[in-house]
């Protein structure tokens, strides 16, 4: 094959192997119409810049076709960084996966809501330790009473969810309490006399809707409630339960007359609560790599985003090409050589790469979340500055000028 093939010559949409479309290592852009048309433009623009037609450049437009498709890439990469950085945890165990099959794709990225992310994790652990929320199921279990038994094992004895039989169970509560003292609130003549002597005692009798209609805070009625109940607890065989290692003893001591009789529980199975898996976190984000950010859509690339893909395109073919050139330093002549420049290439290709992914990476972490709220800080703090050296105005009263003292 000729060498003559490898040296550049102007393409158009219509020649073949000159053609953007289809000459793309990946093709991941070949689909945007817009880059397969501007793909022409960048051509020509980077083969004017490295001296095209007045000097010969020794690879096609191929080589220029799989500099701007990585120049995009590039591009992409870095848009999609900073939206993973500021976003990450908005996205993390809420949003789907990006799955293997689609990364080829491209995509637009739309704003995301900020809902506090990993926040409302950690909230539902103390949800669950309080049982009033959480993200595992409060489970309820039993246990049936027999006649003069005060110890149960709530792992063994237990009537529970079948499946949970052999699991370590954490008890959350059990319902053996006696009757409320609020029963007993509204009717100190009720009960028996030591009761009833007990409230006078208190500075409590006499006091029911009855007889009495008496505002009172609050703070009386739970000193009156809690005294009801320390006189049920010290005086009477109060409902109550003891509970250590799942090993649950009751009081009073069942009966005979209480055999058969259950009492619930409600628990949860440890290993629910230890397994850092959820089934509402399944196929969703776990870390940078799934989060769903696809190869950006170039049609909705600005002008500044497609200057800076042309330039990177641009030192990217000097870096090739200089590649190519540096396998032979000189050309041989009848009369003497001549020297190429590909070391030189190489260099400047590679200087110019450097200094736009930089500009790129610093213009990029001067948006992110956290130097924009640094930025209101600062702006907020020099508005205050300006305001405490405006002059406060300066008020005469009305009763001075009515009584003529000015």
């Amino acid at each position: 094959m000729s060498k003559f093939v490898y040296t550049y010559s102007d393409p158009t949409l219509t020649t073949g192997v000159n053609s953007a479309k289809g000459n793309t290592p990946y093709a991941i852009y070949d689909s945007d119409s817009t880059y397969v048309t501007e793909s022409i433009s960048v051509c020509k623009y980077v083969a004017r810049k490295l001296g095209h037609p007045v000097m010969q450049l020794e690879f096609n437009s191929s080589s220029i076709y799989a500099c701007l498709e990585e120049s995009v890439s590039e591009y992409s990469q870095h848009i999609n960084n900073y939206n993973i950085k500021n976003w990450m945890w908005e996205h993390y165990g809420s949003t789907n996966k990006q799955s293997g099959s689609t990364m080829g794709s491209t995509g637009s990225i739309q704003p995301v809501h900020p809902h506090m992310g990993t926040s409302f994790m950690l909230s539902e652990q103390y949800g669950e330790a309080v049982n009033i929320g959480g993200g595992l199921t409060l489970h309820s279990g039993s246990i049936i009473l027999t006649g003069s038994k005060q110890s149960y094992d709530l792992q063994s004895e237990a009537k529970i969810t079948g499946s949970h039989t052999g699991e370590r169970l954490e008890i959350q509560r059990i319902f053996n309490m006696g009757p409320s003292a609020i029963t007993r609130f509204y009717d100190p003549f009720a009960g028996s006399f030591e009761q009833r002597q007990m409230l006078d005692a208190f500075g409590m009798g006499n006091v029911a809707p009855a007889v009495s209609f008496i505002l009172r805070p609050i703070s009386y009625d739970i000193s009156r409630a809690q005294a009801i109940e320390t006189n049920d607890k010290i005086r009477k065989s109060a409902y109550s339960f003891e509970l250590v290692n799942n090993q649950l003893r009751i009081f009073p001591r069942p009966k005979d007359g209480d055999a058969g009789g259950k009492v619930y529980f409600q628990y949860y199975v440890r290993s629910d609560r230890a397994s850092v898996n959820r089934d509402t976190t399944t196929n969703k984000v776990t870390d940078p790599s799934n989060v769903p950010y696809k190869f950006i859509t170039y049609q909705e690339i600005n002008a500044a985003g497609r200057n800076w893909i042309r330039k990177m395109t641009l030192a990217l073919s000097k870096e090739l090409l200089g590649i190519i050139r540096s396998k032979y330093a000189s050309m041989p002549l009848p009369n003497g050589e001549v020297s190429l420049d590909g070391e030189a290439l190489k260099a400047e290709g590679r200087e110019e790469k450097t200094l736009l992914l930089e500009d790129l990476k610093e213009f990029l972490d001067s948006l992110s979340l956290t130097e924009k709220a640094k930025s209101e800080q600062e702006q907020a703090e020099a508005q205050q500055s300006v305001l405490n050296k405006a002059p406060l105005k300066i008020y005469i009263g009305w009763w001075e000028k009515i009584n003529g003292l000015w």
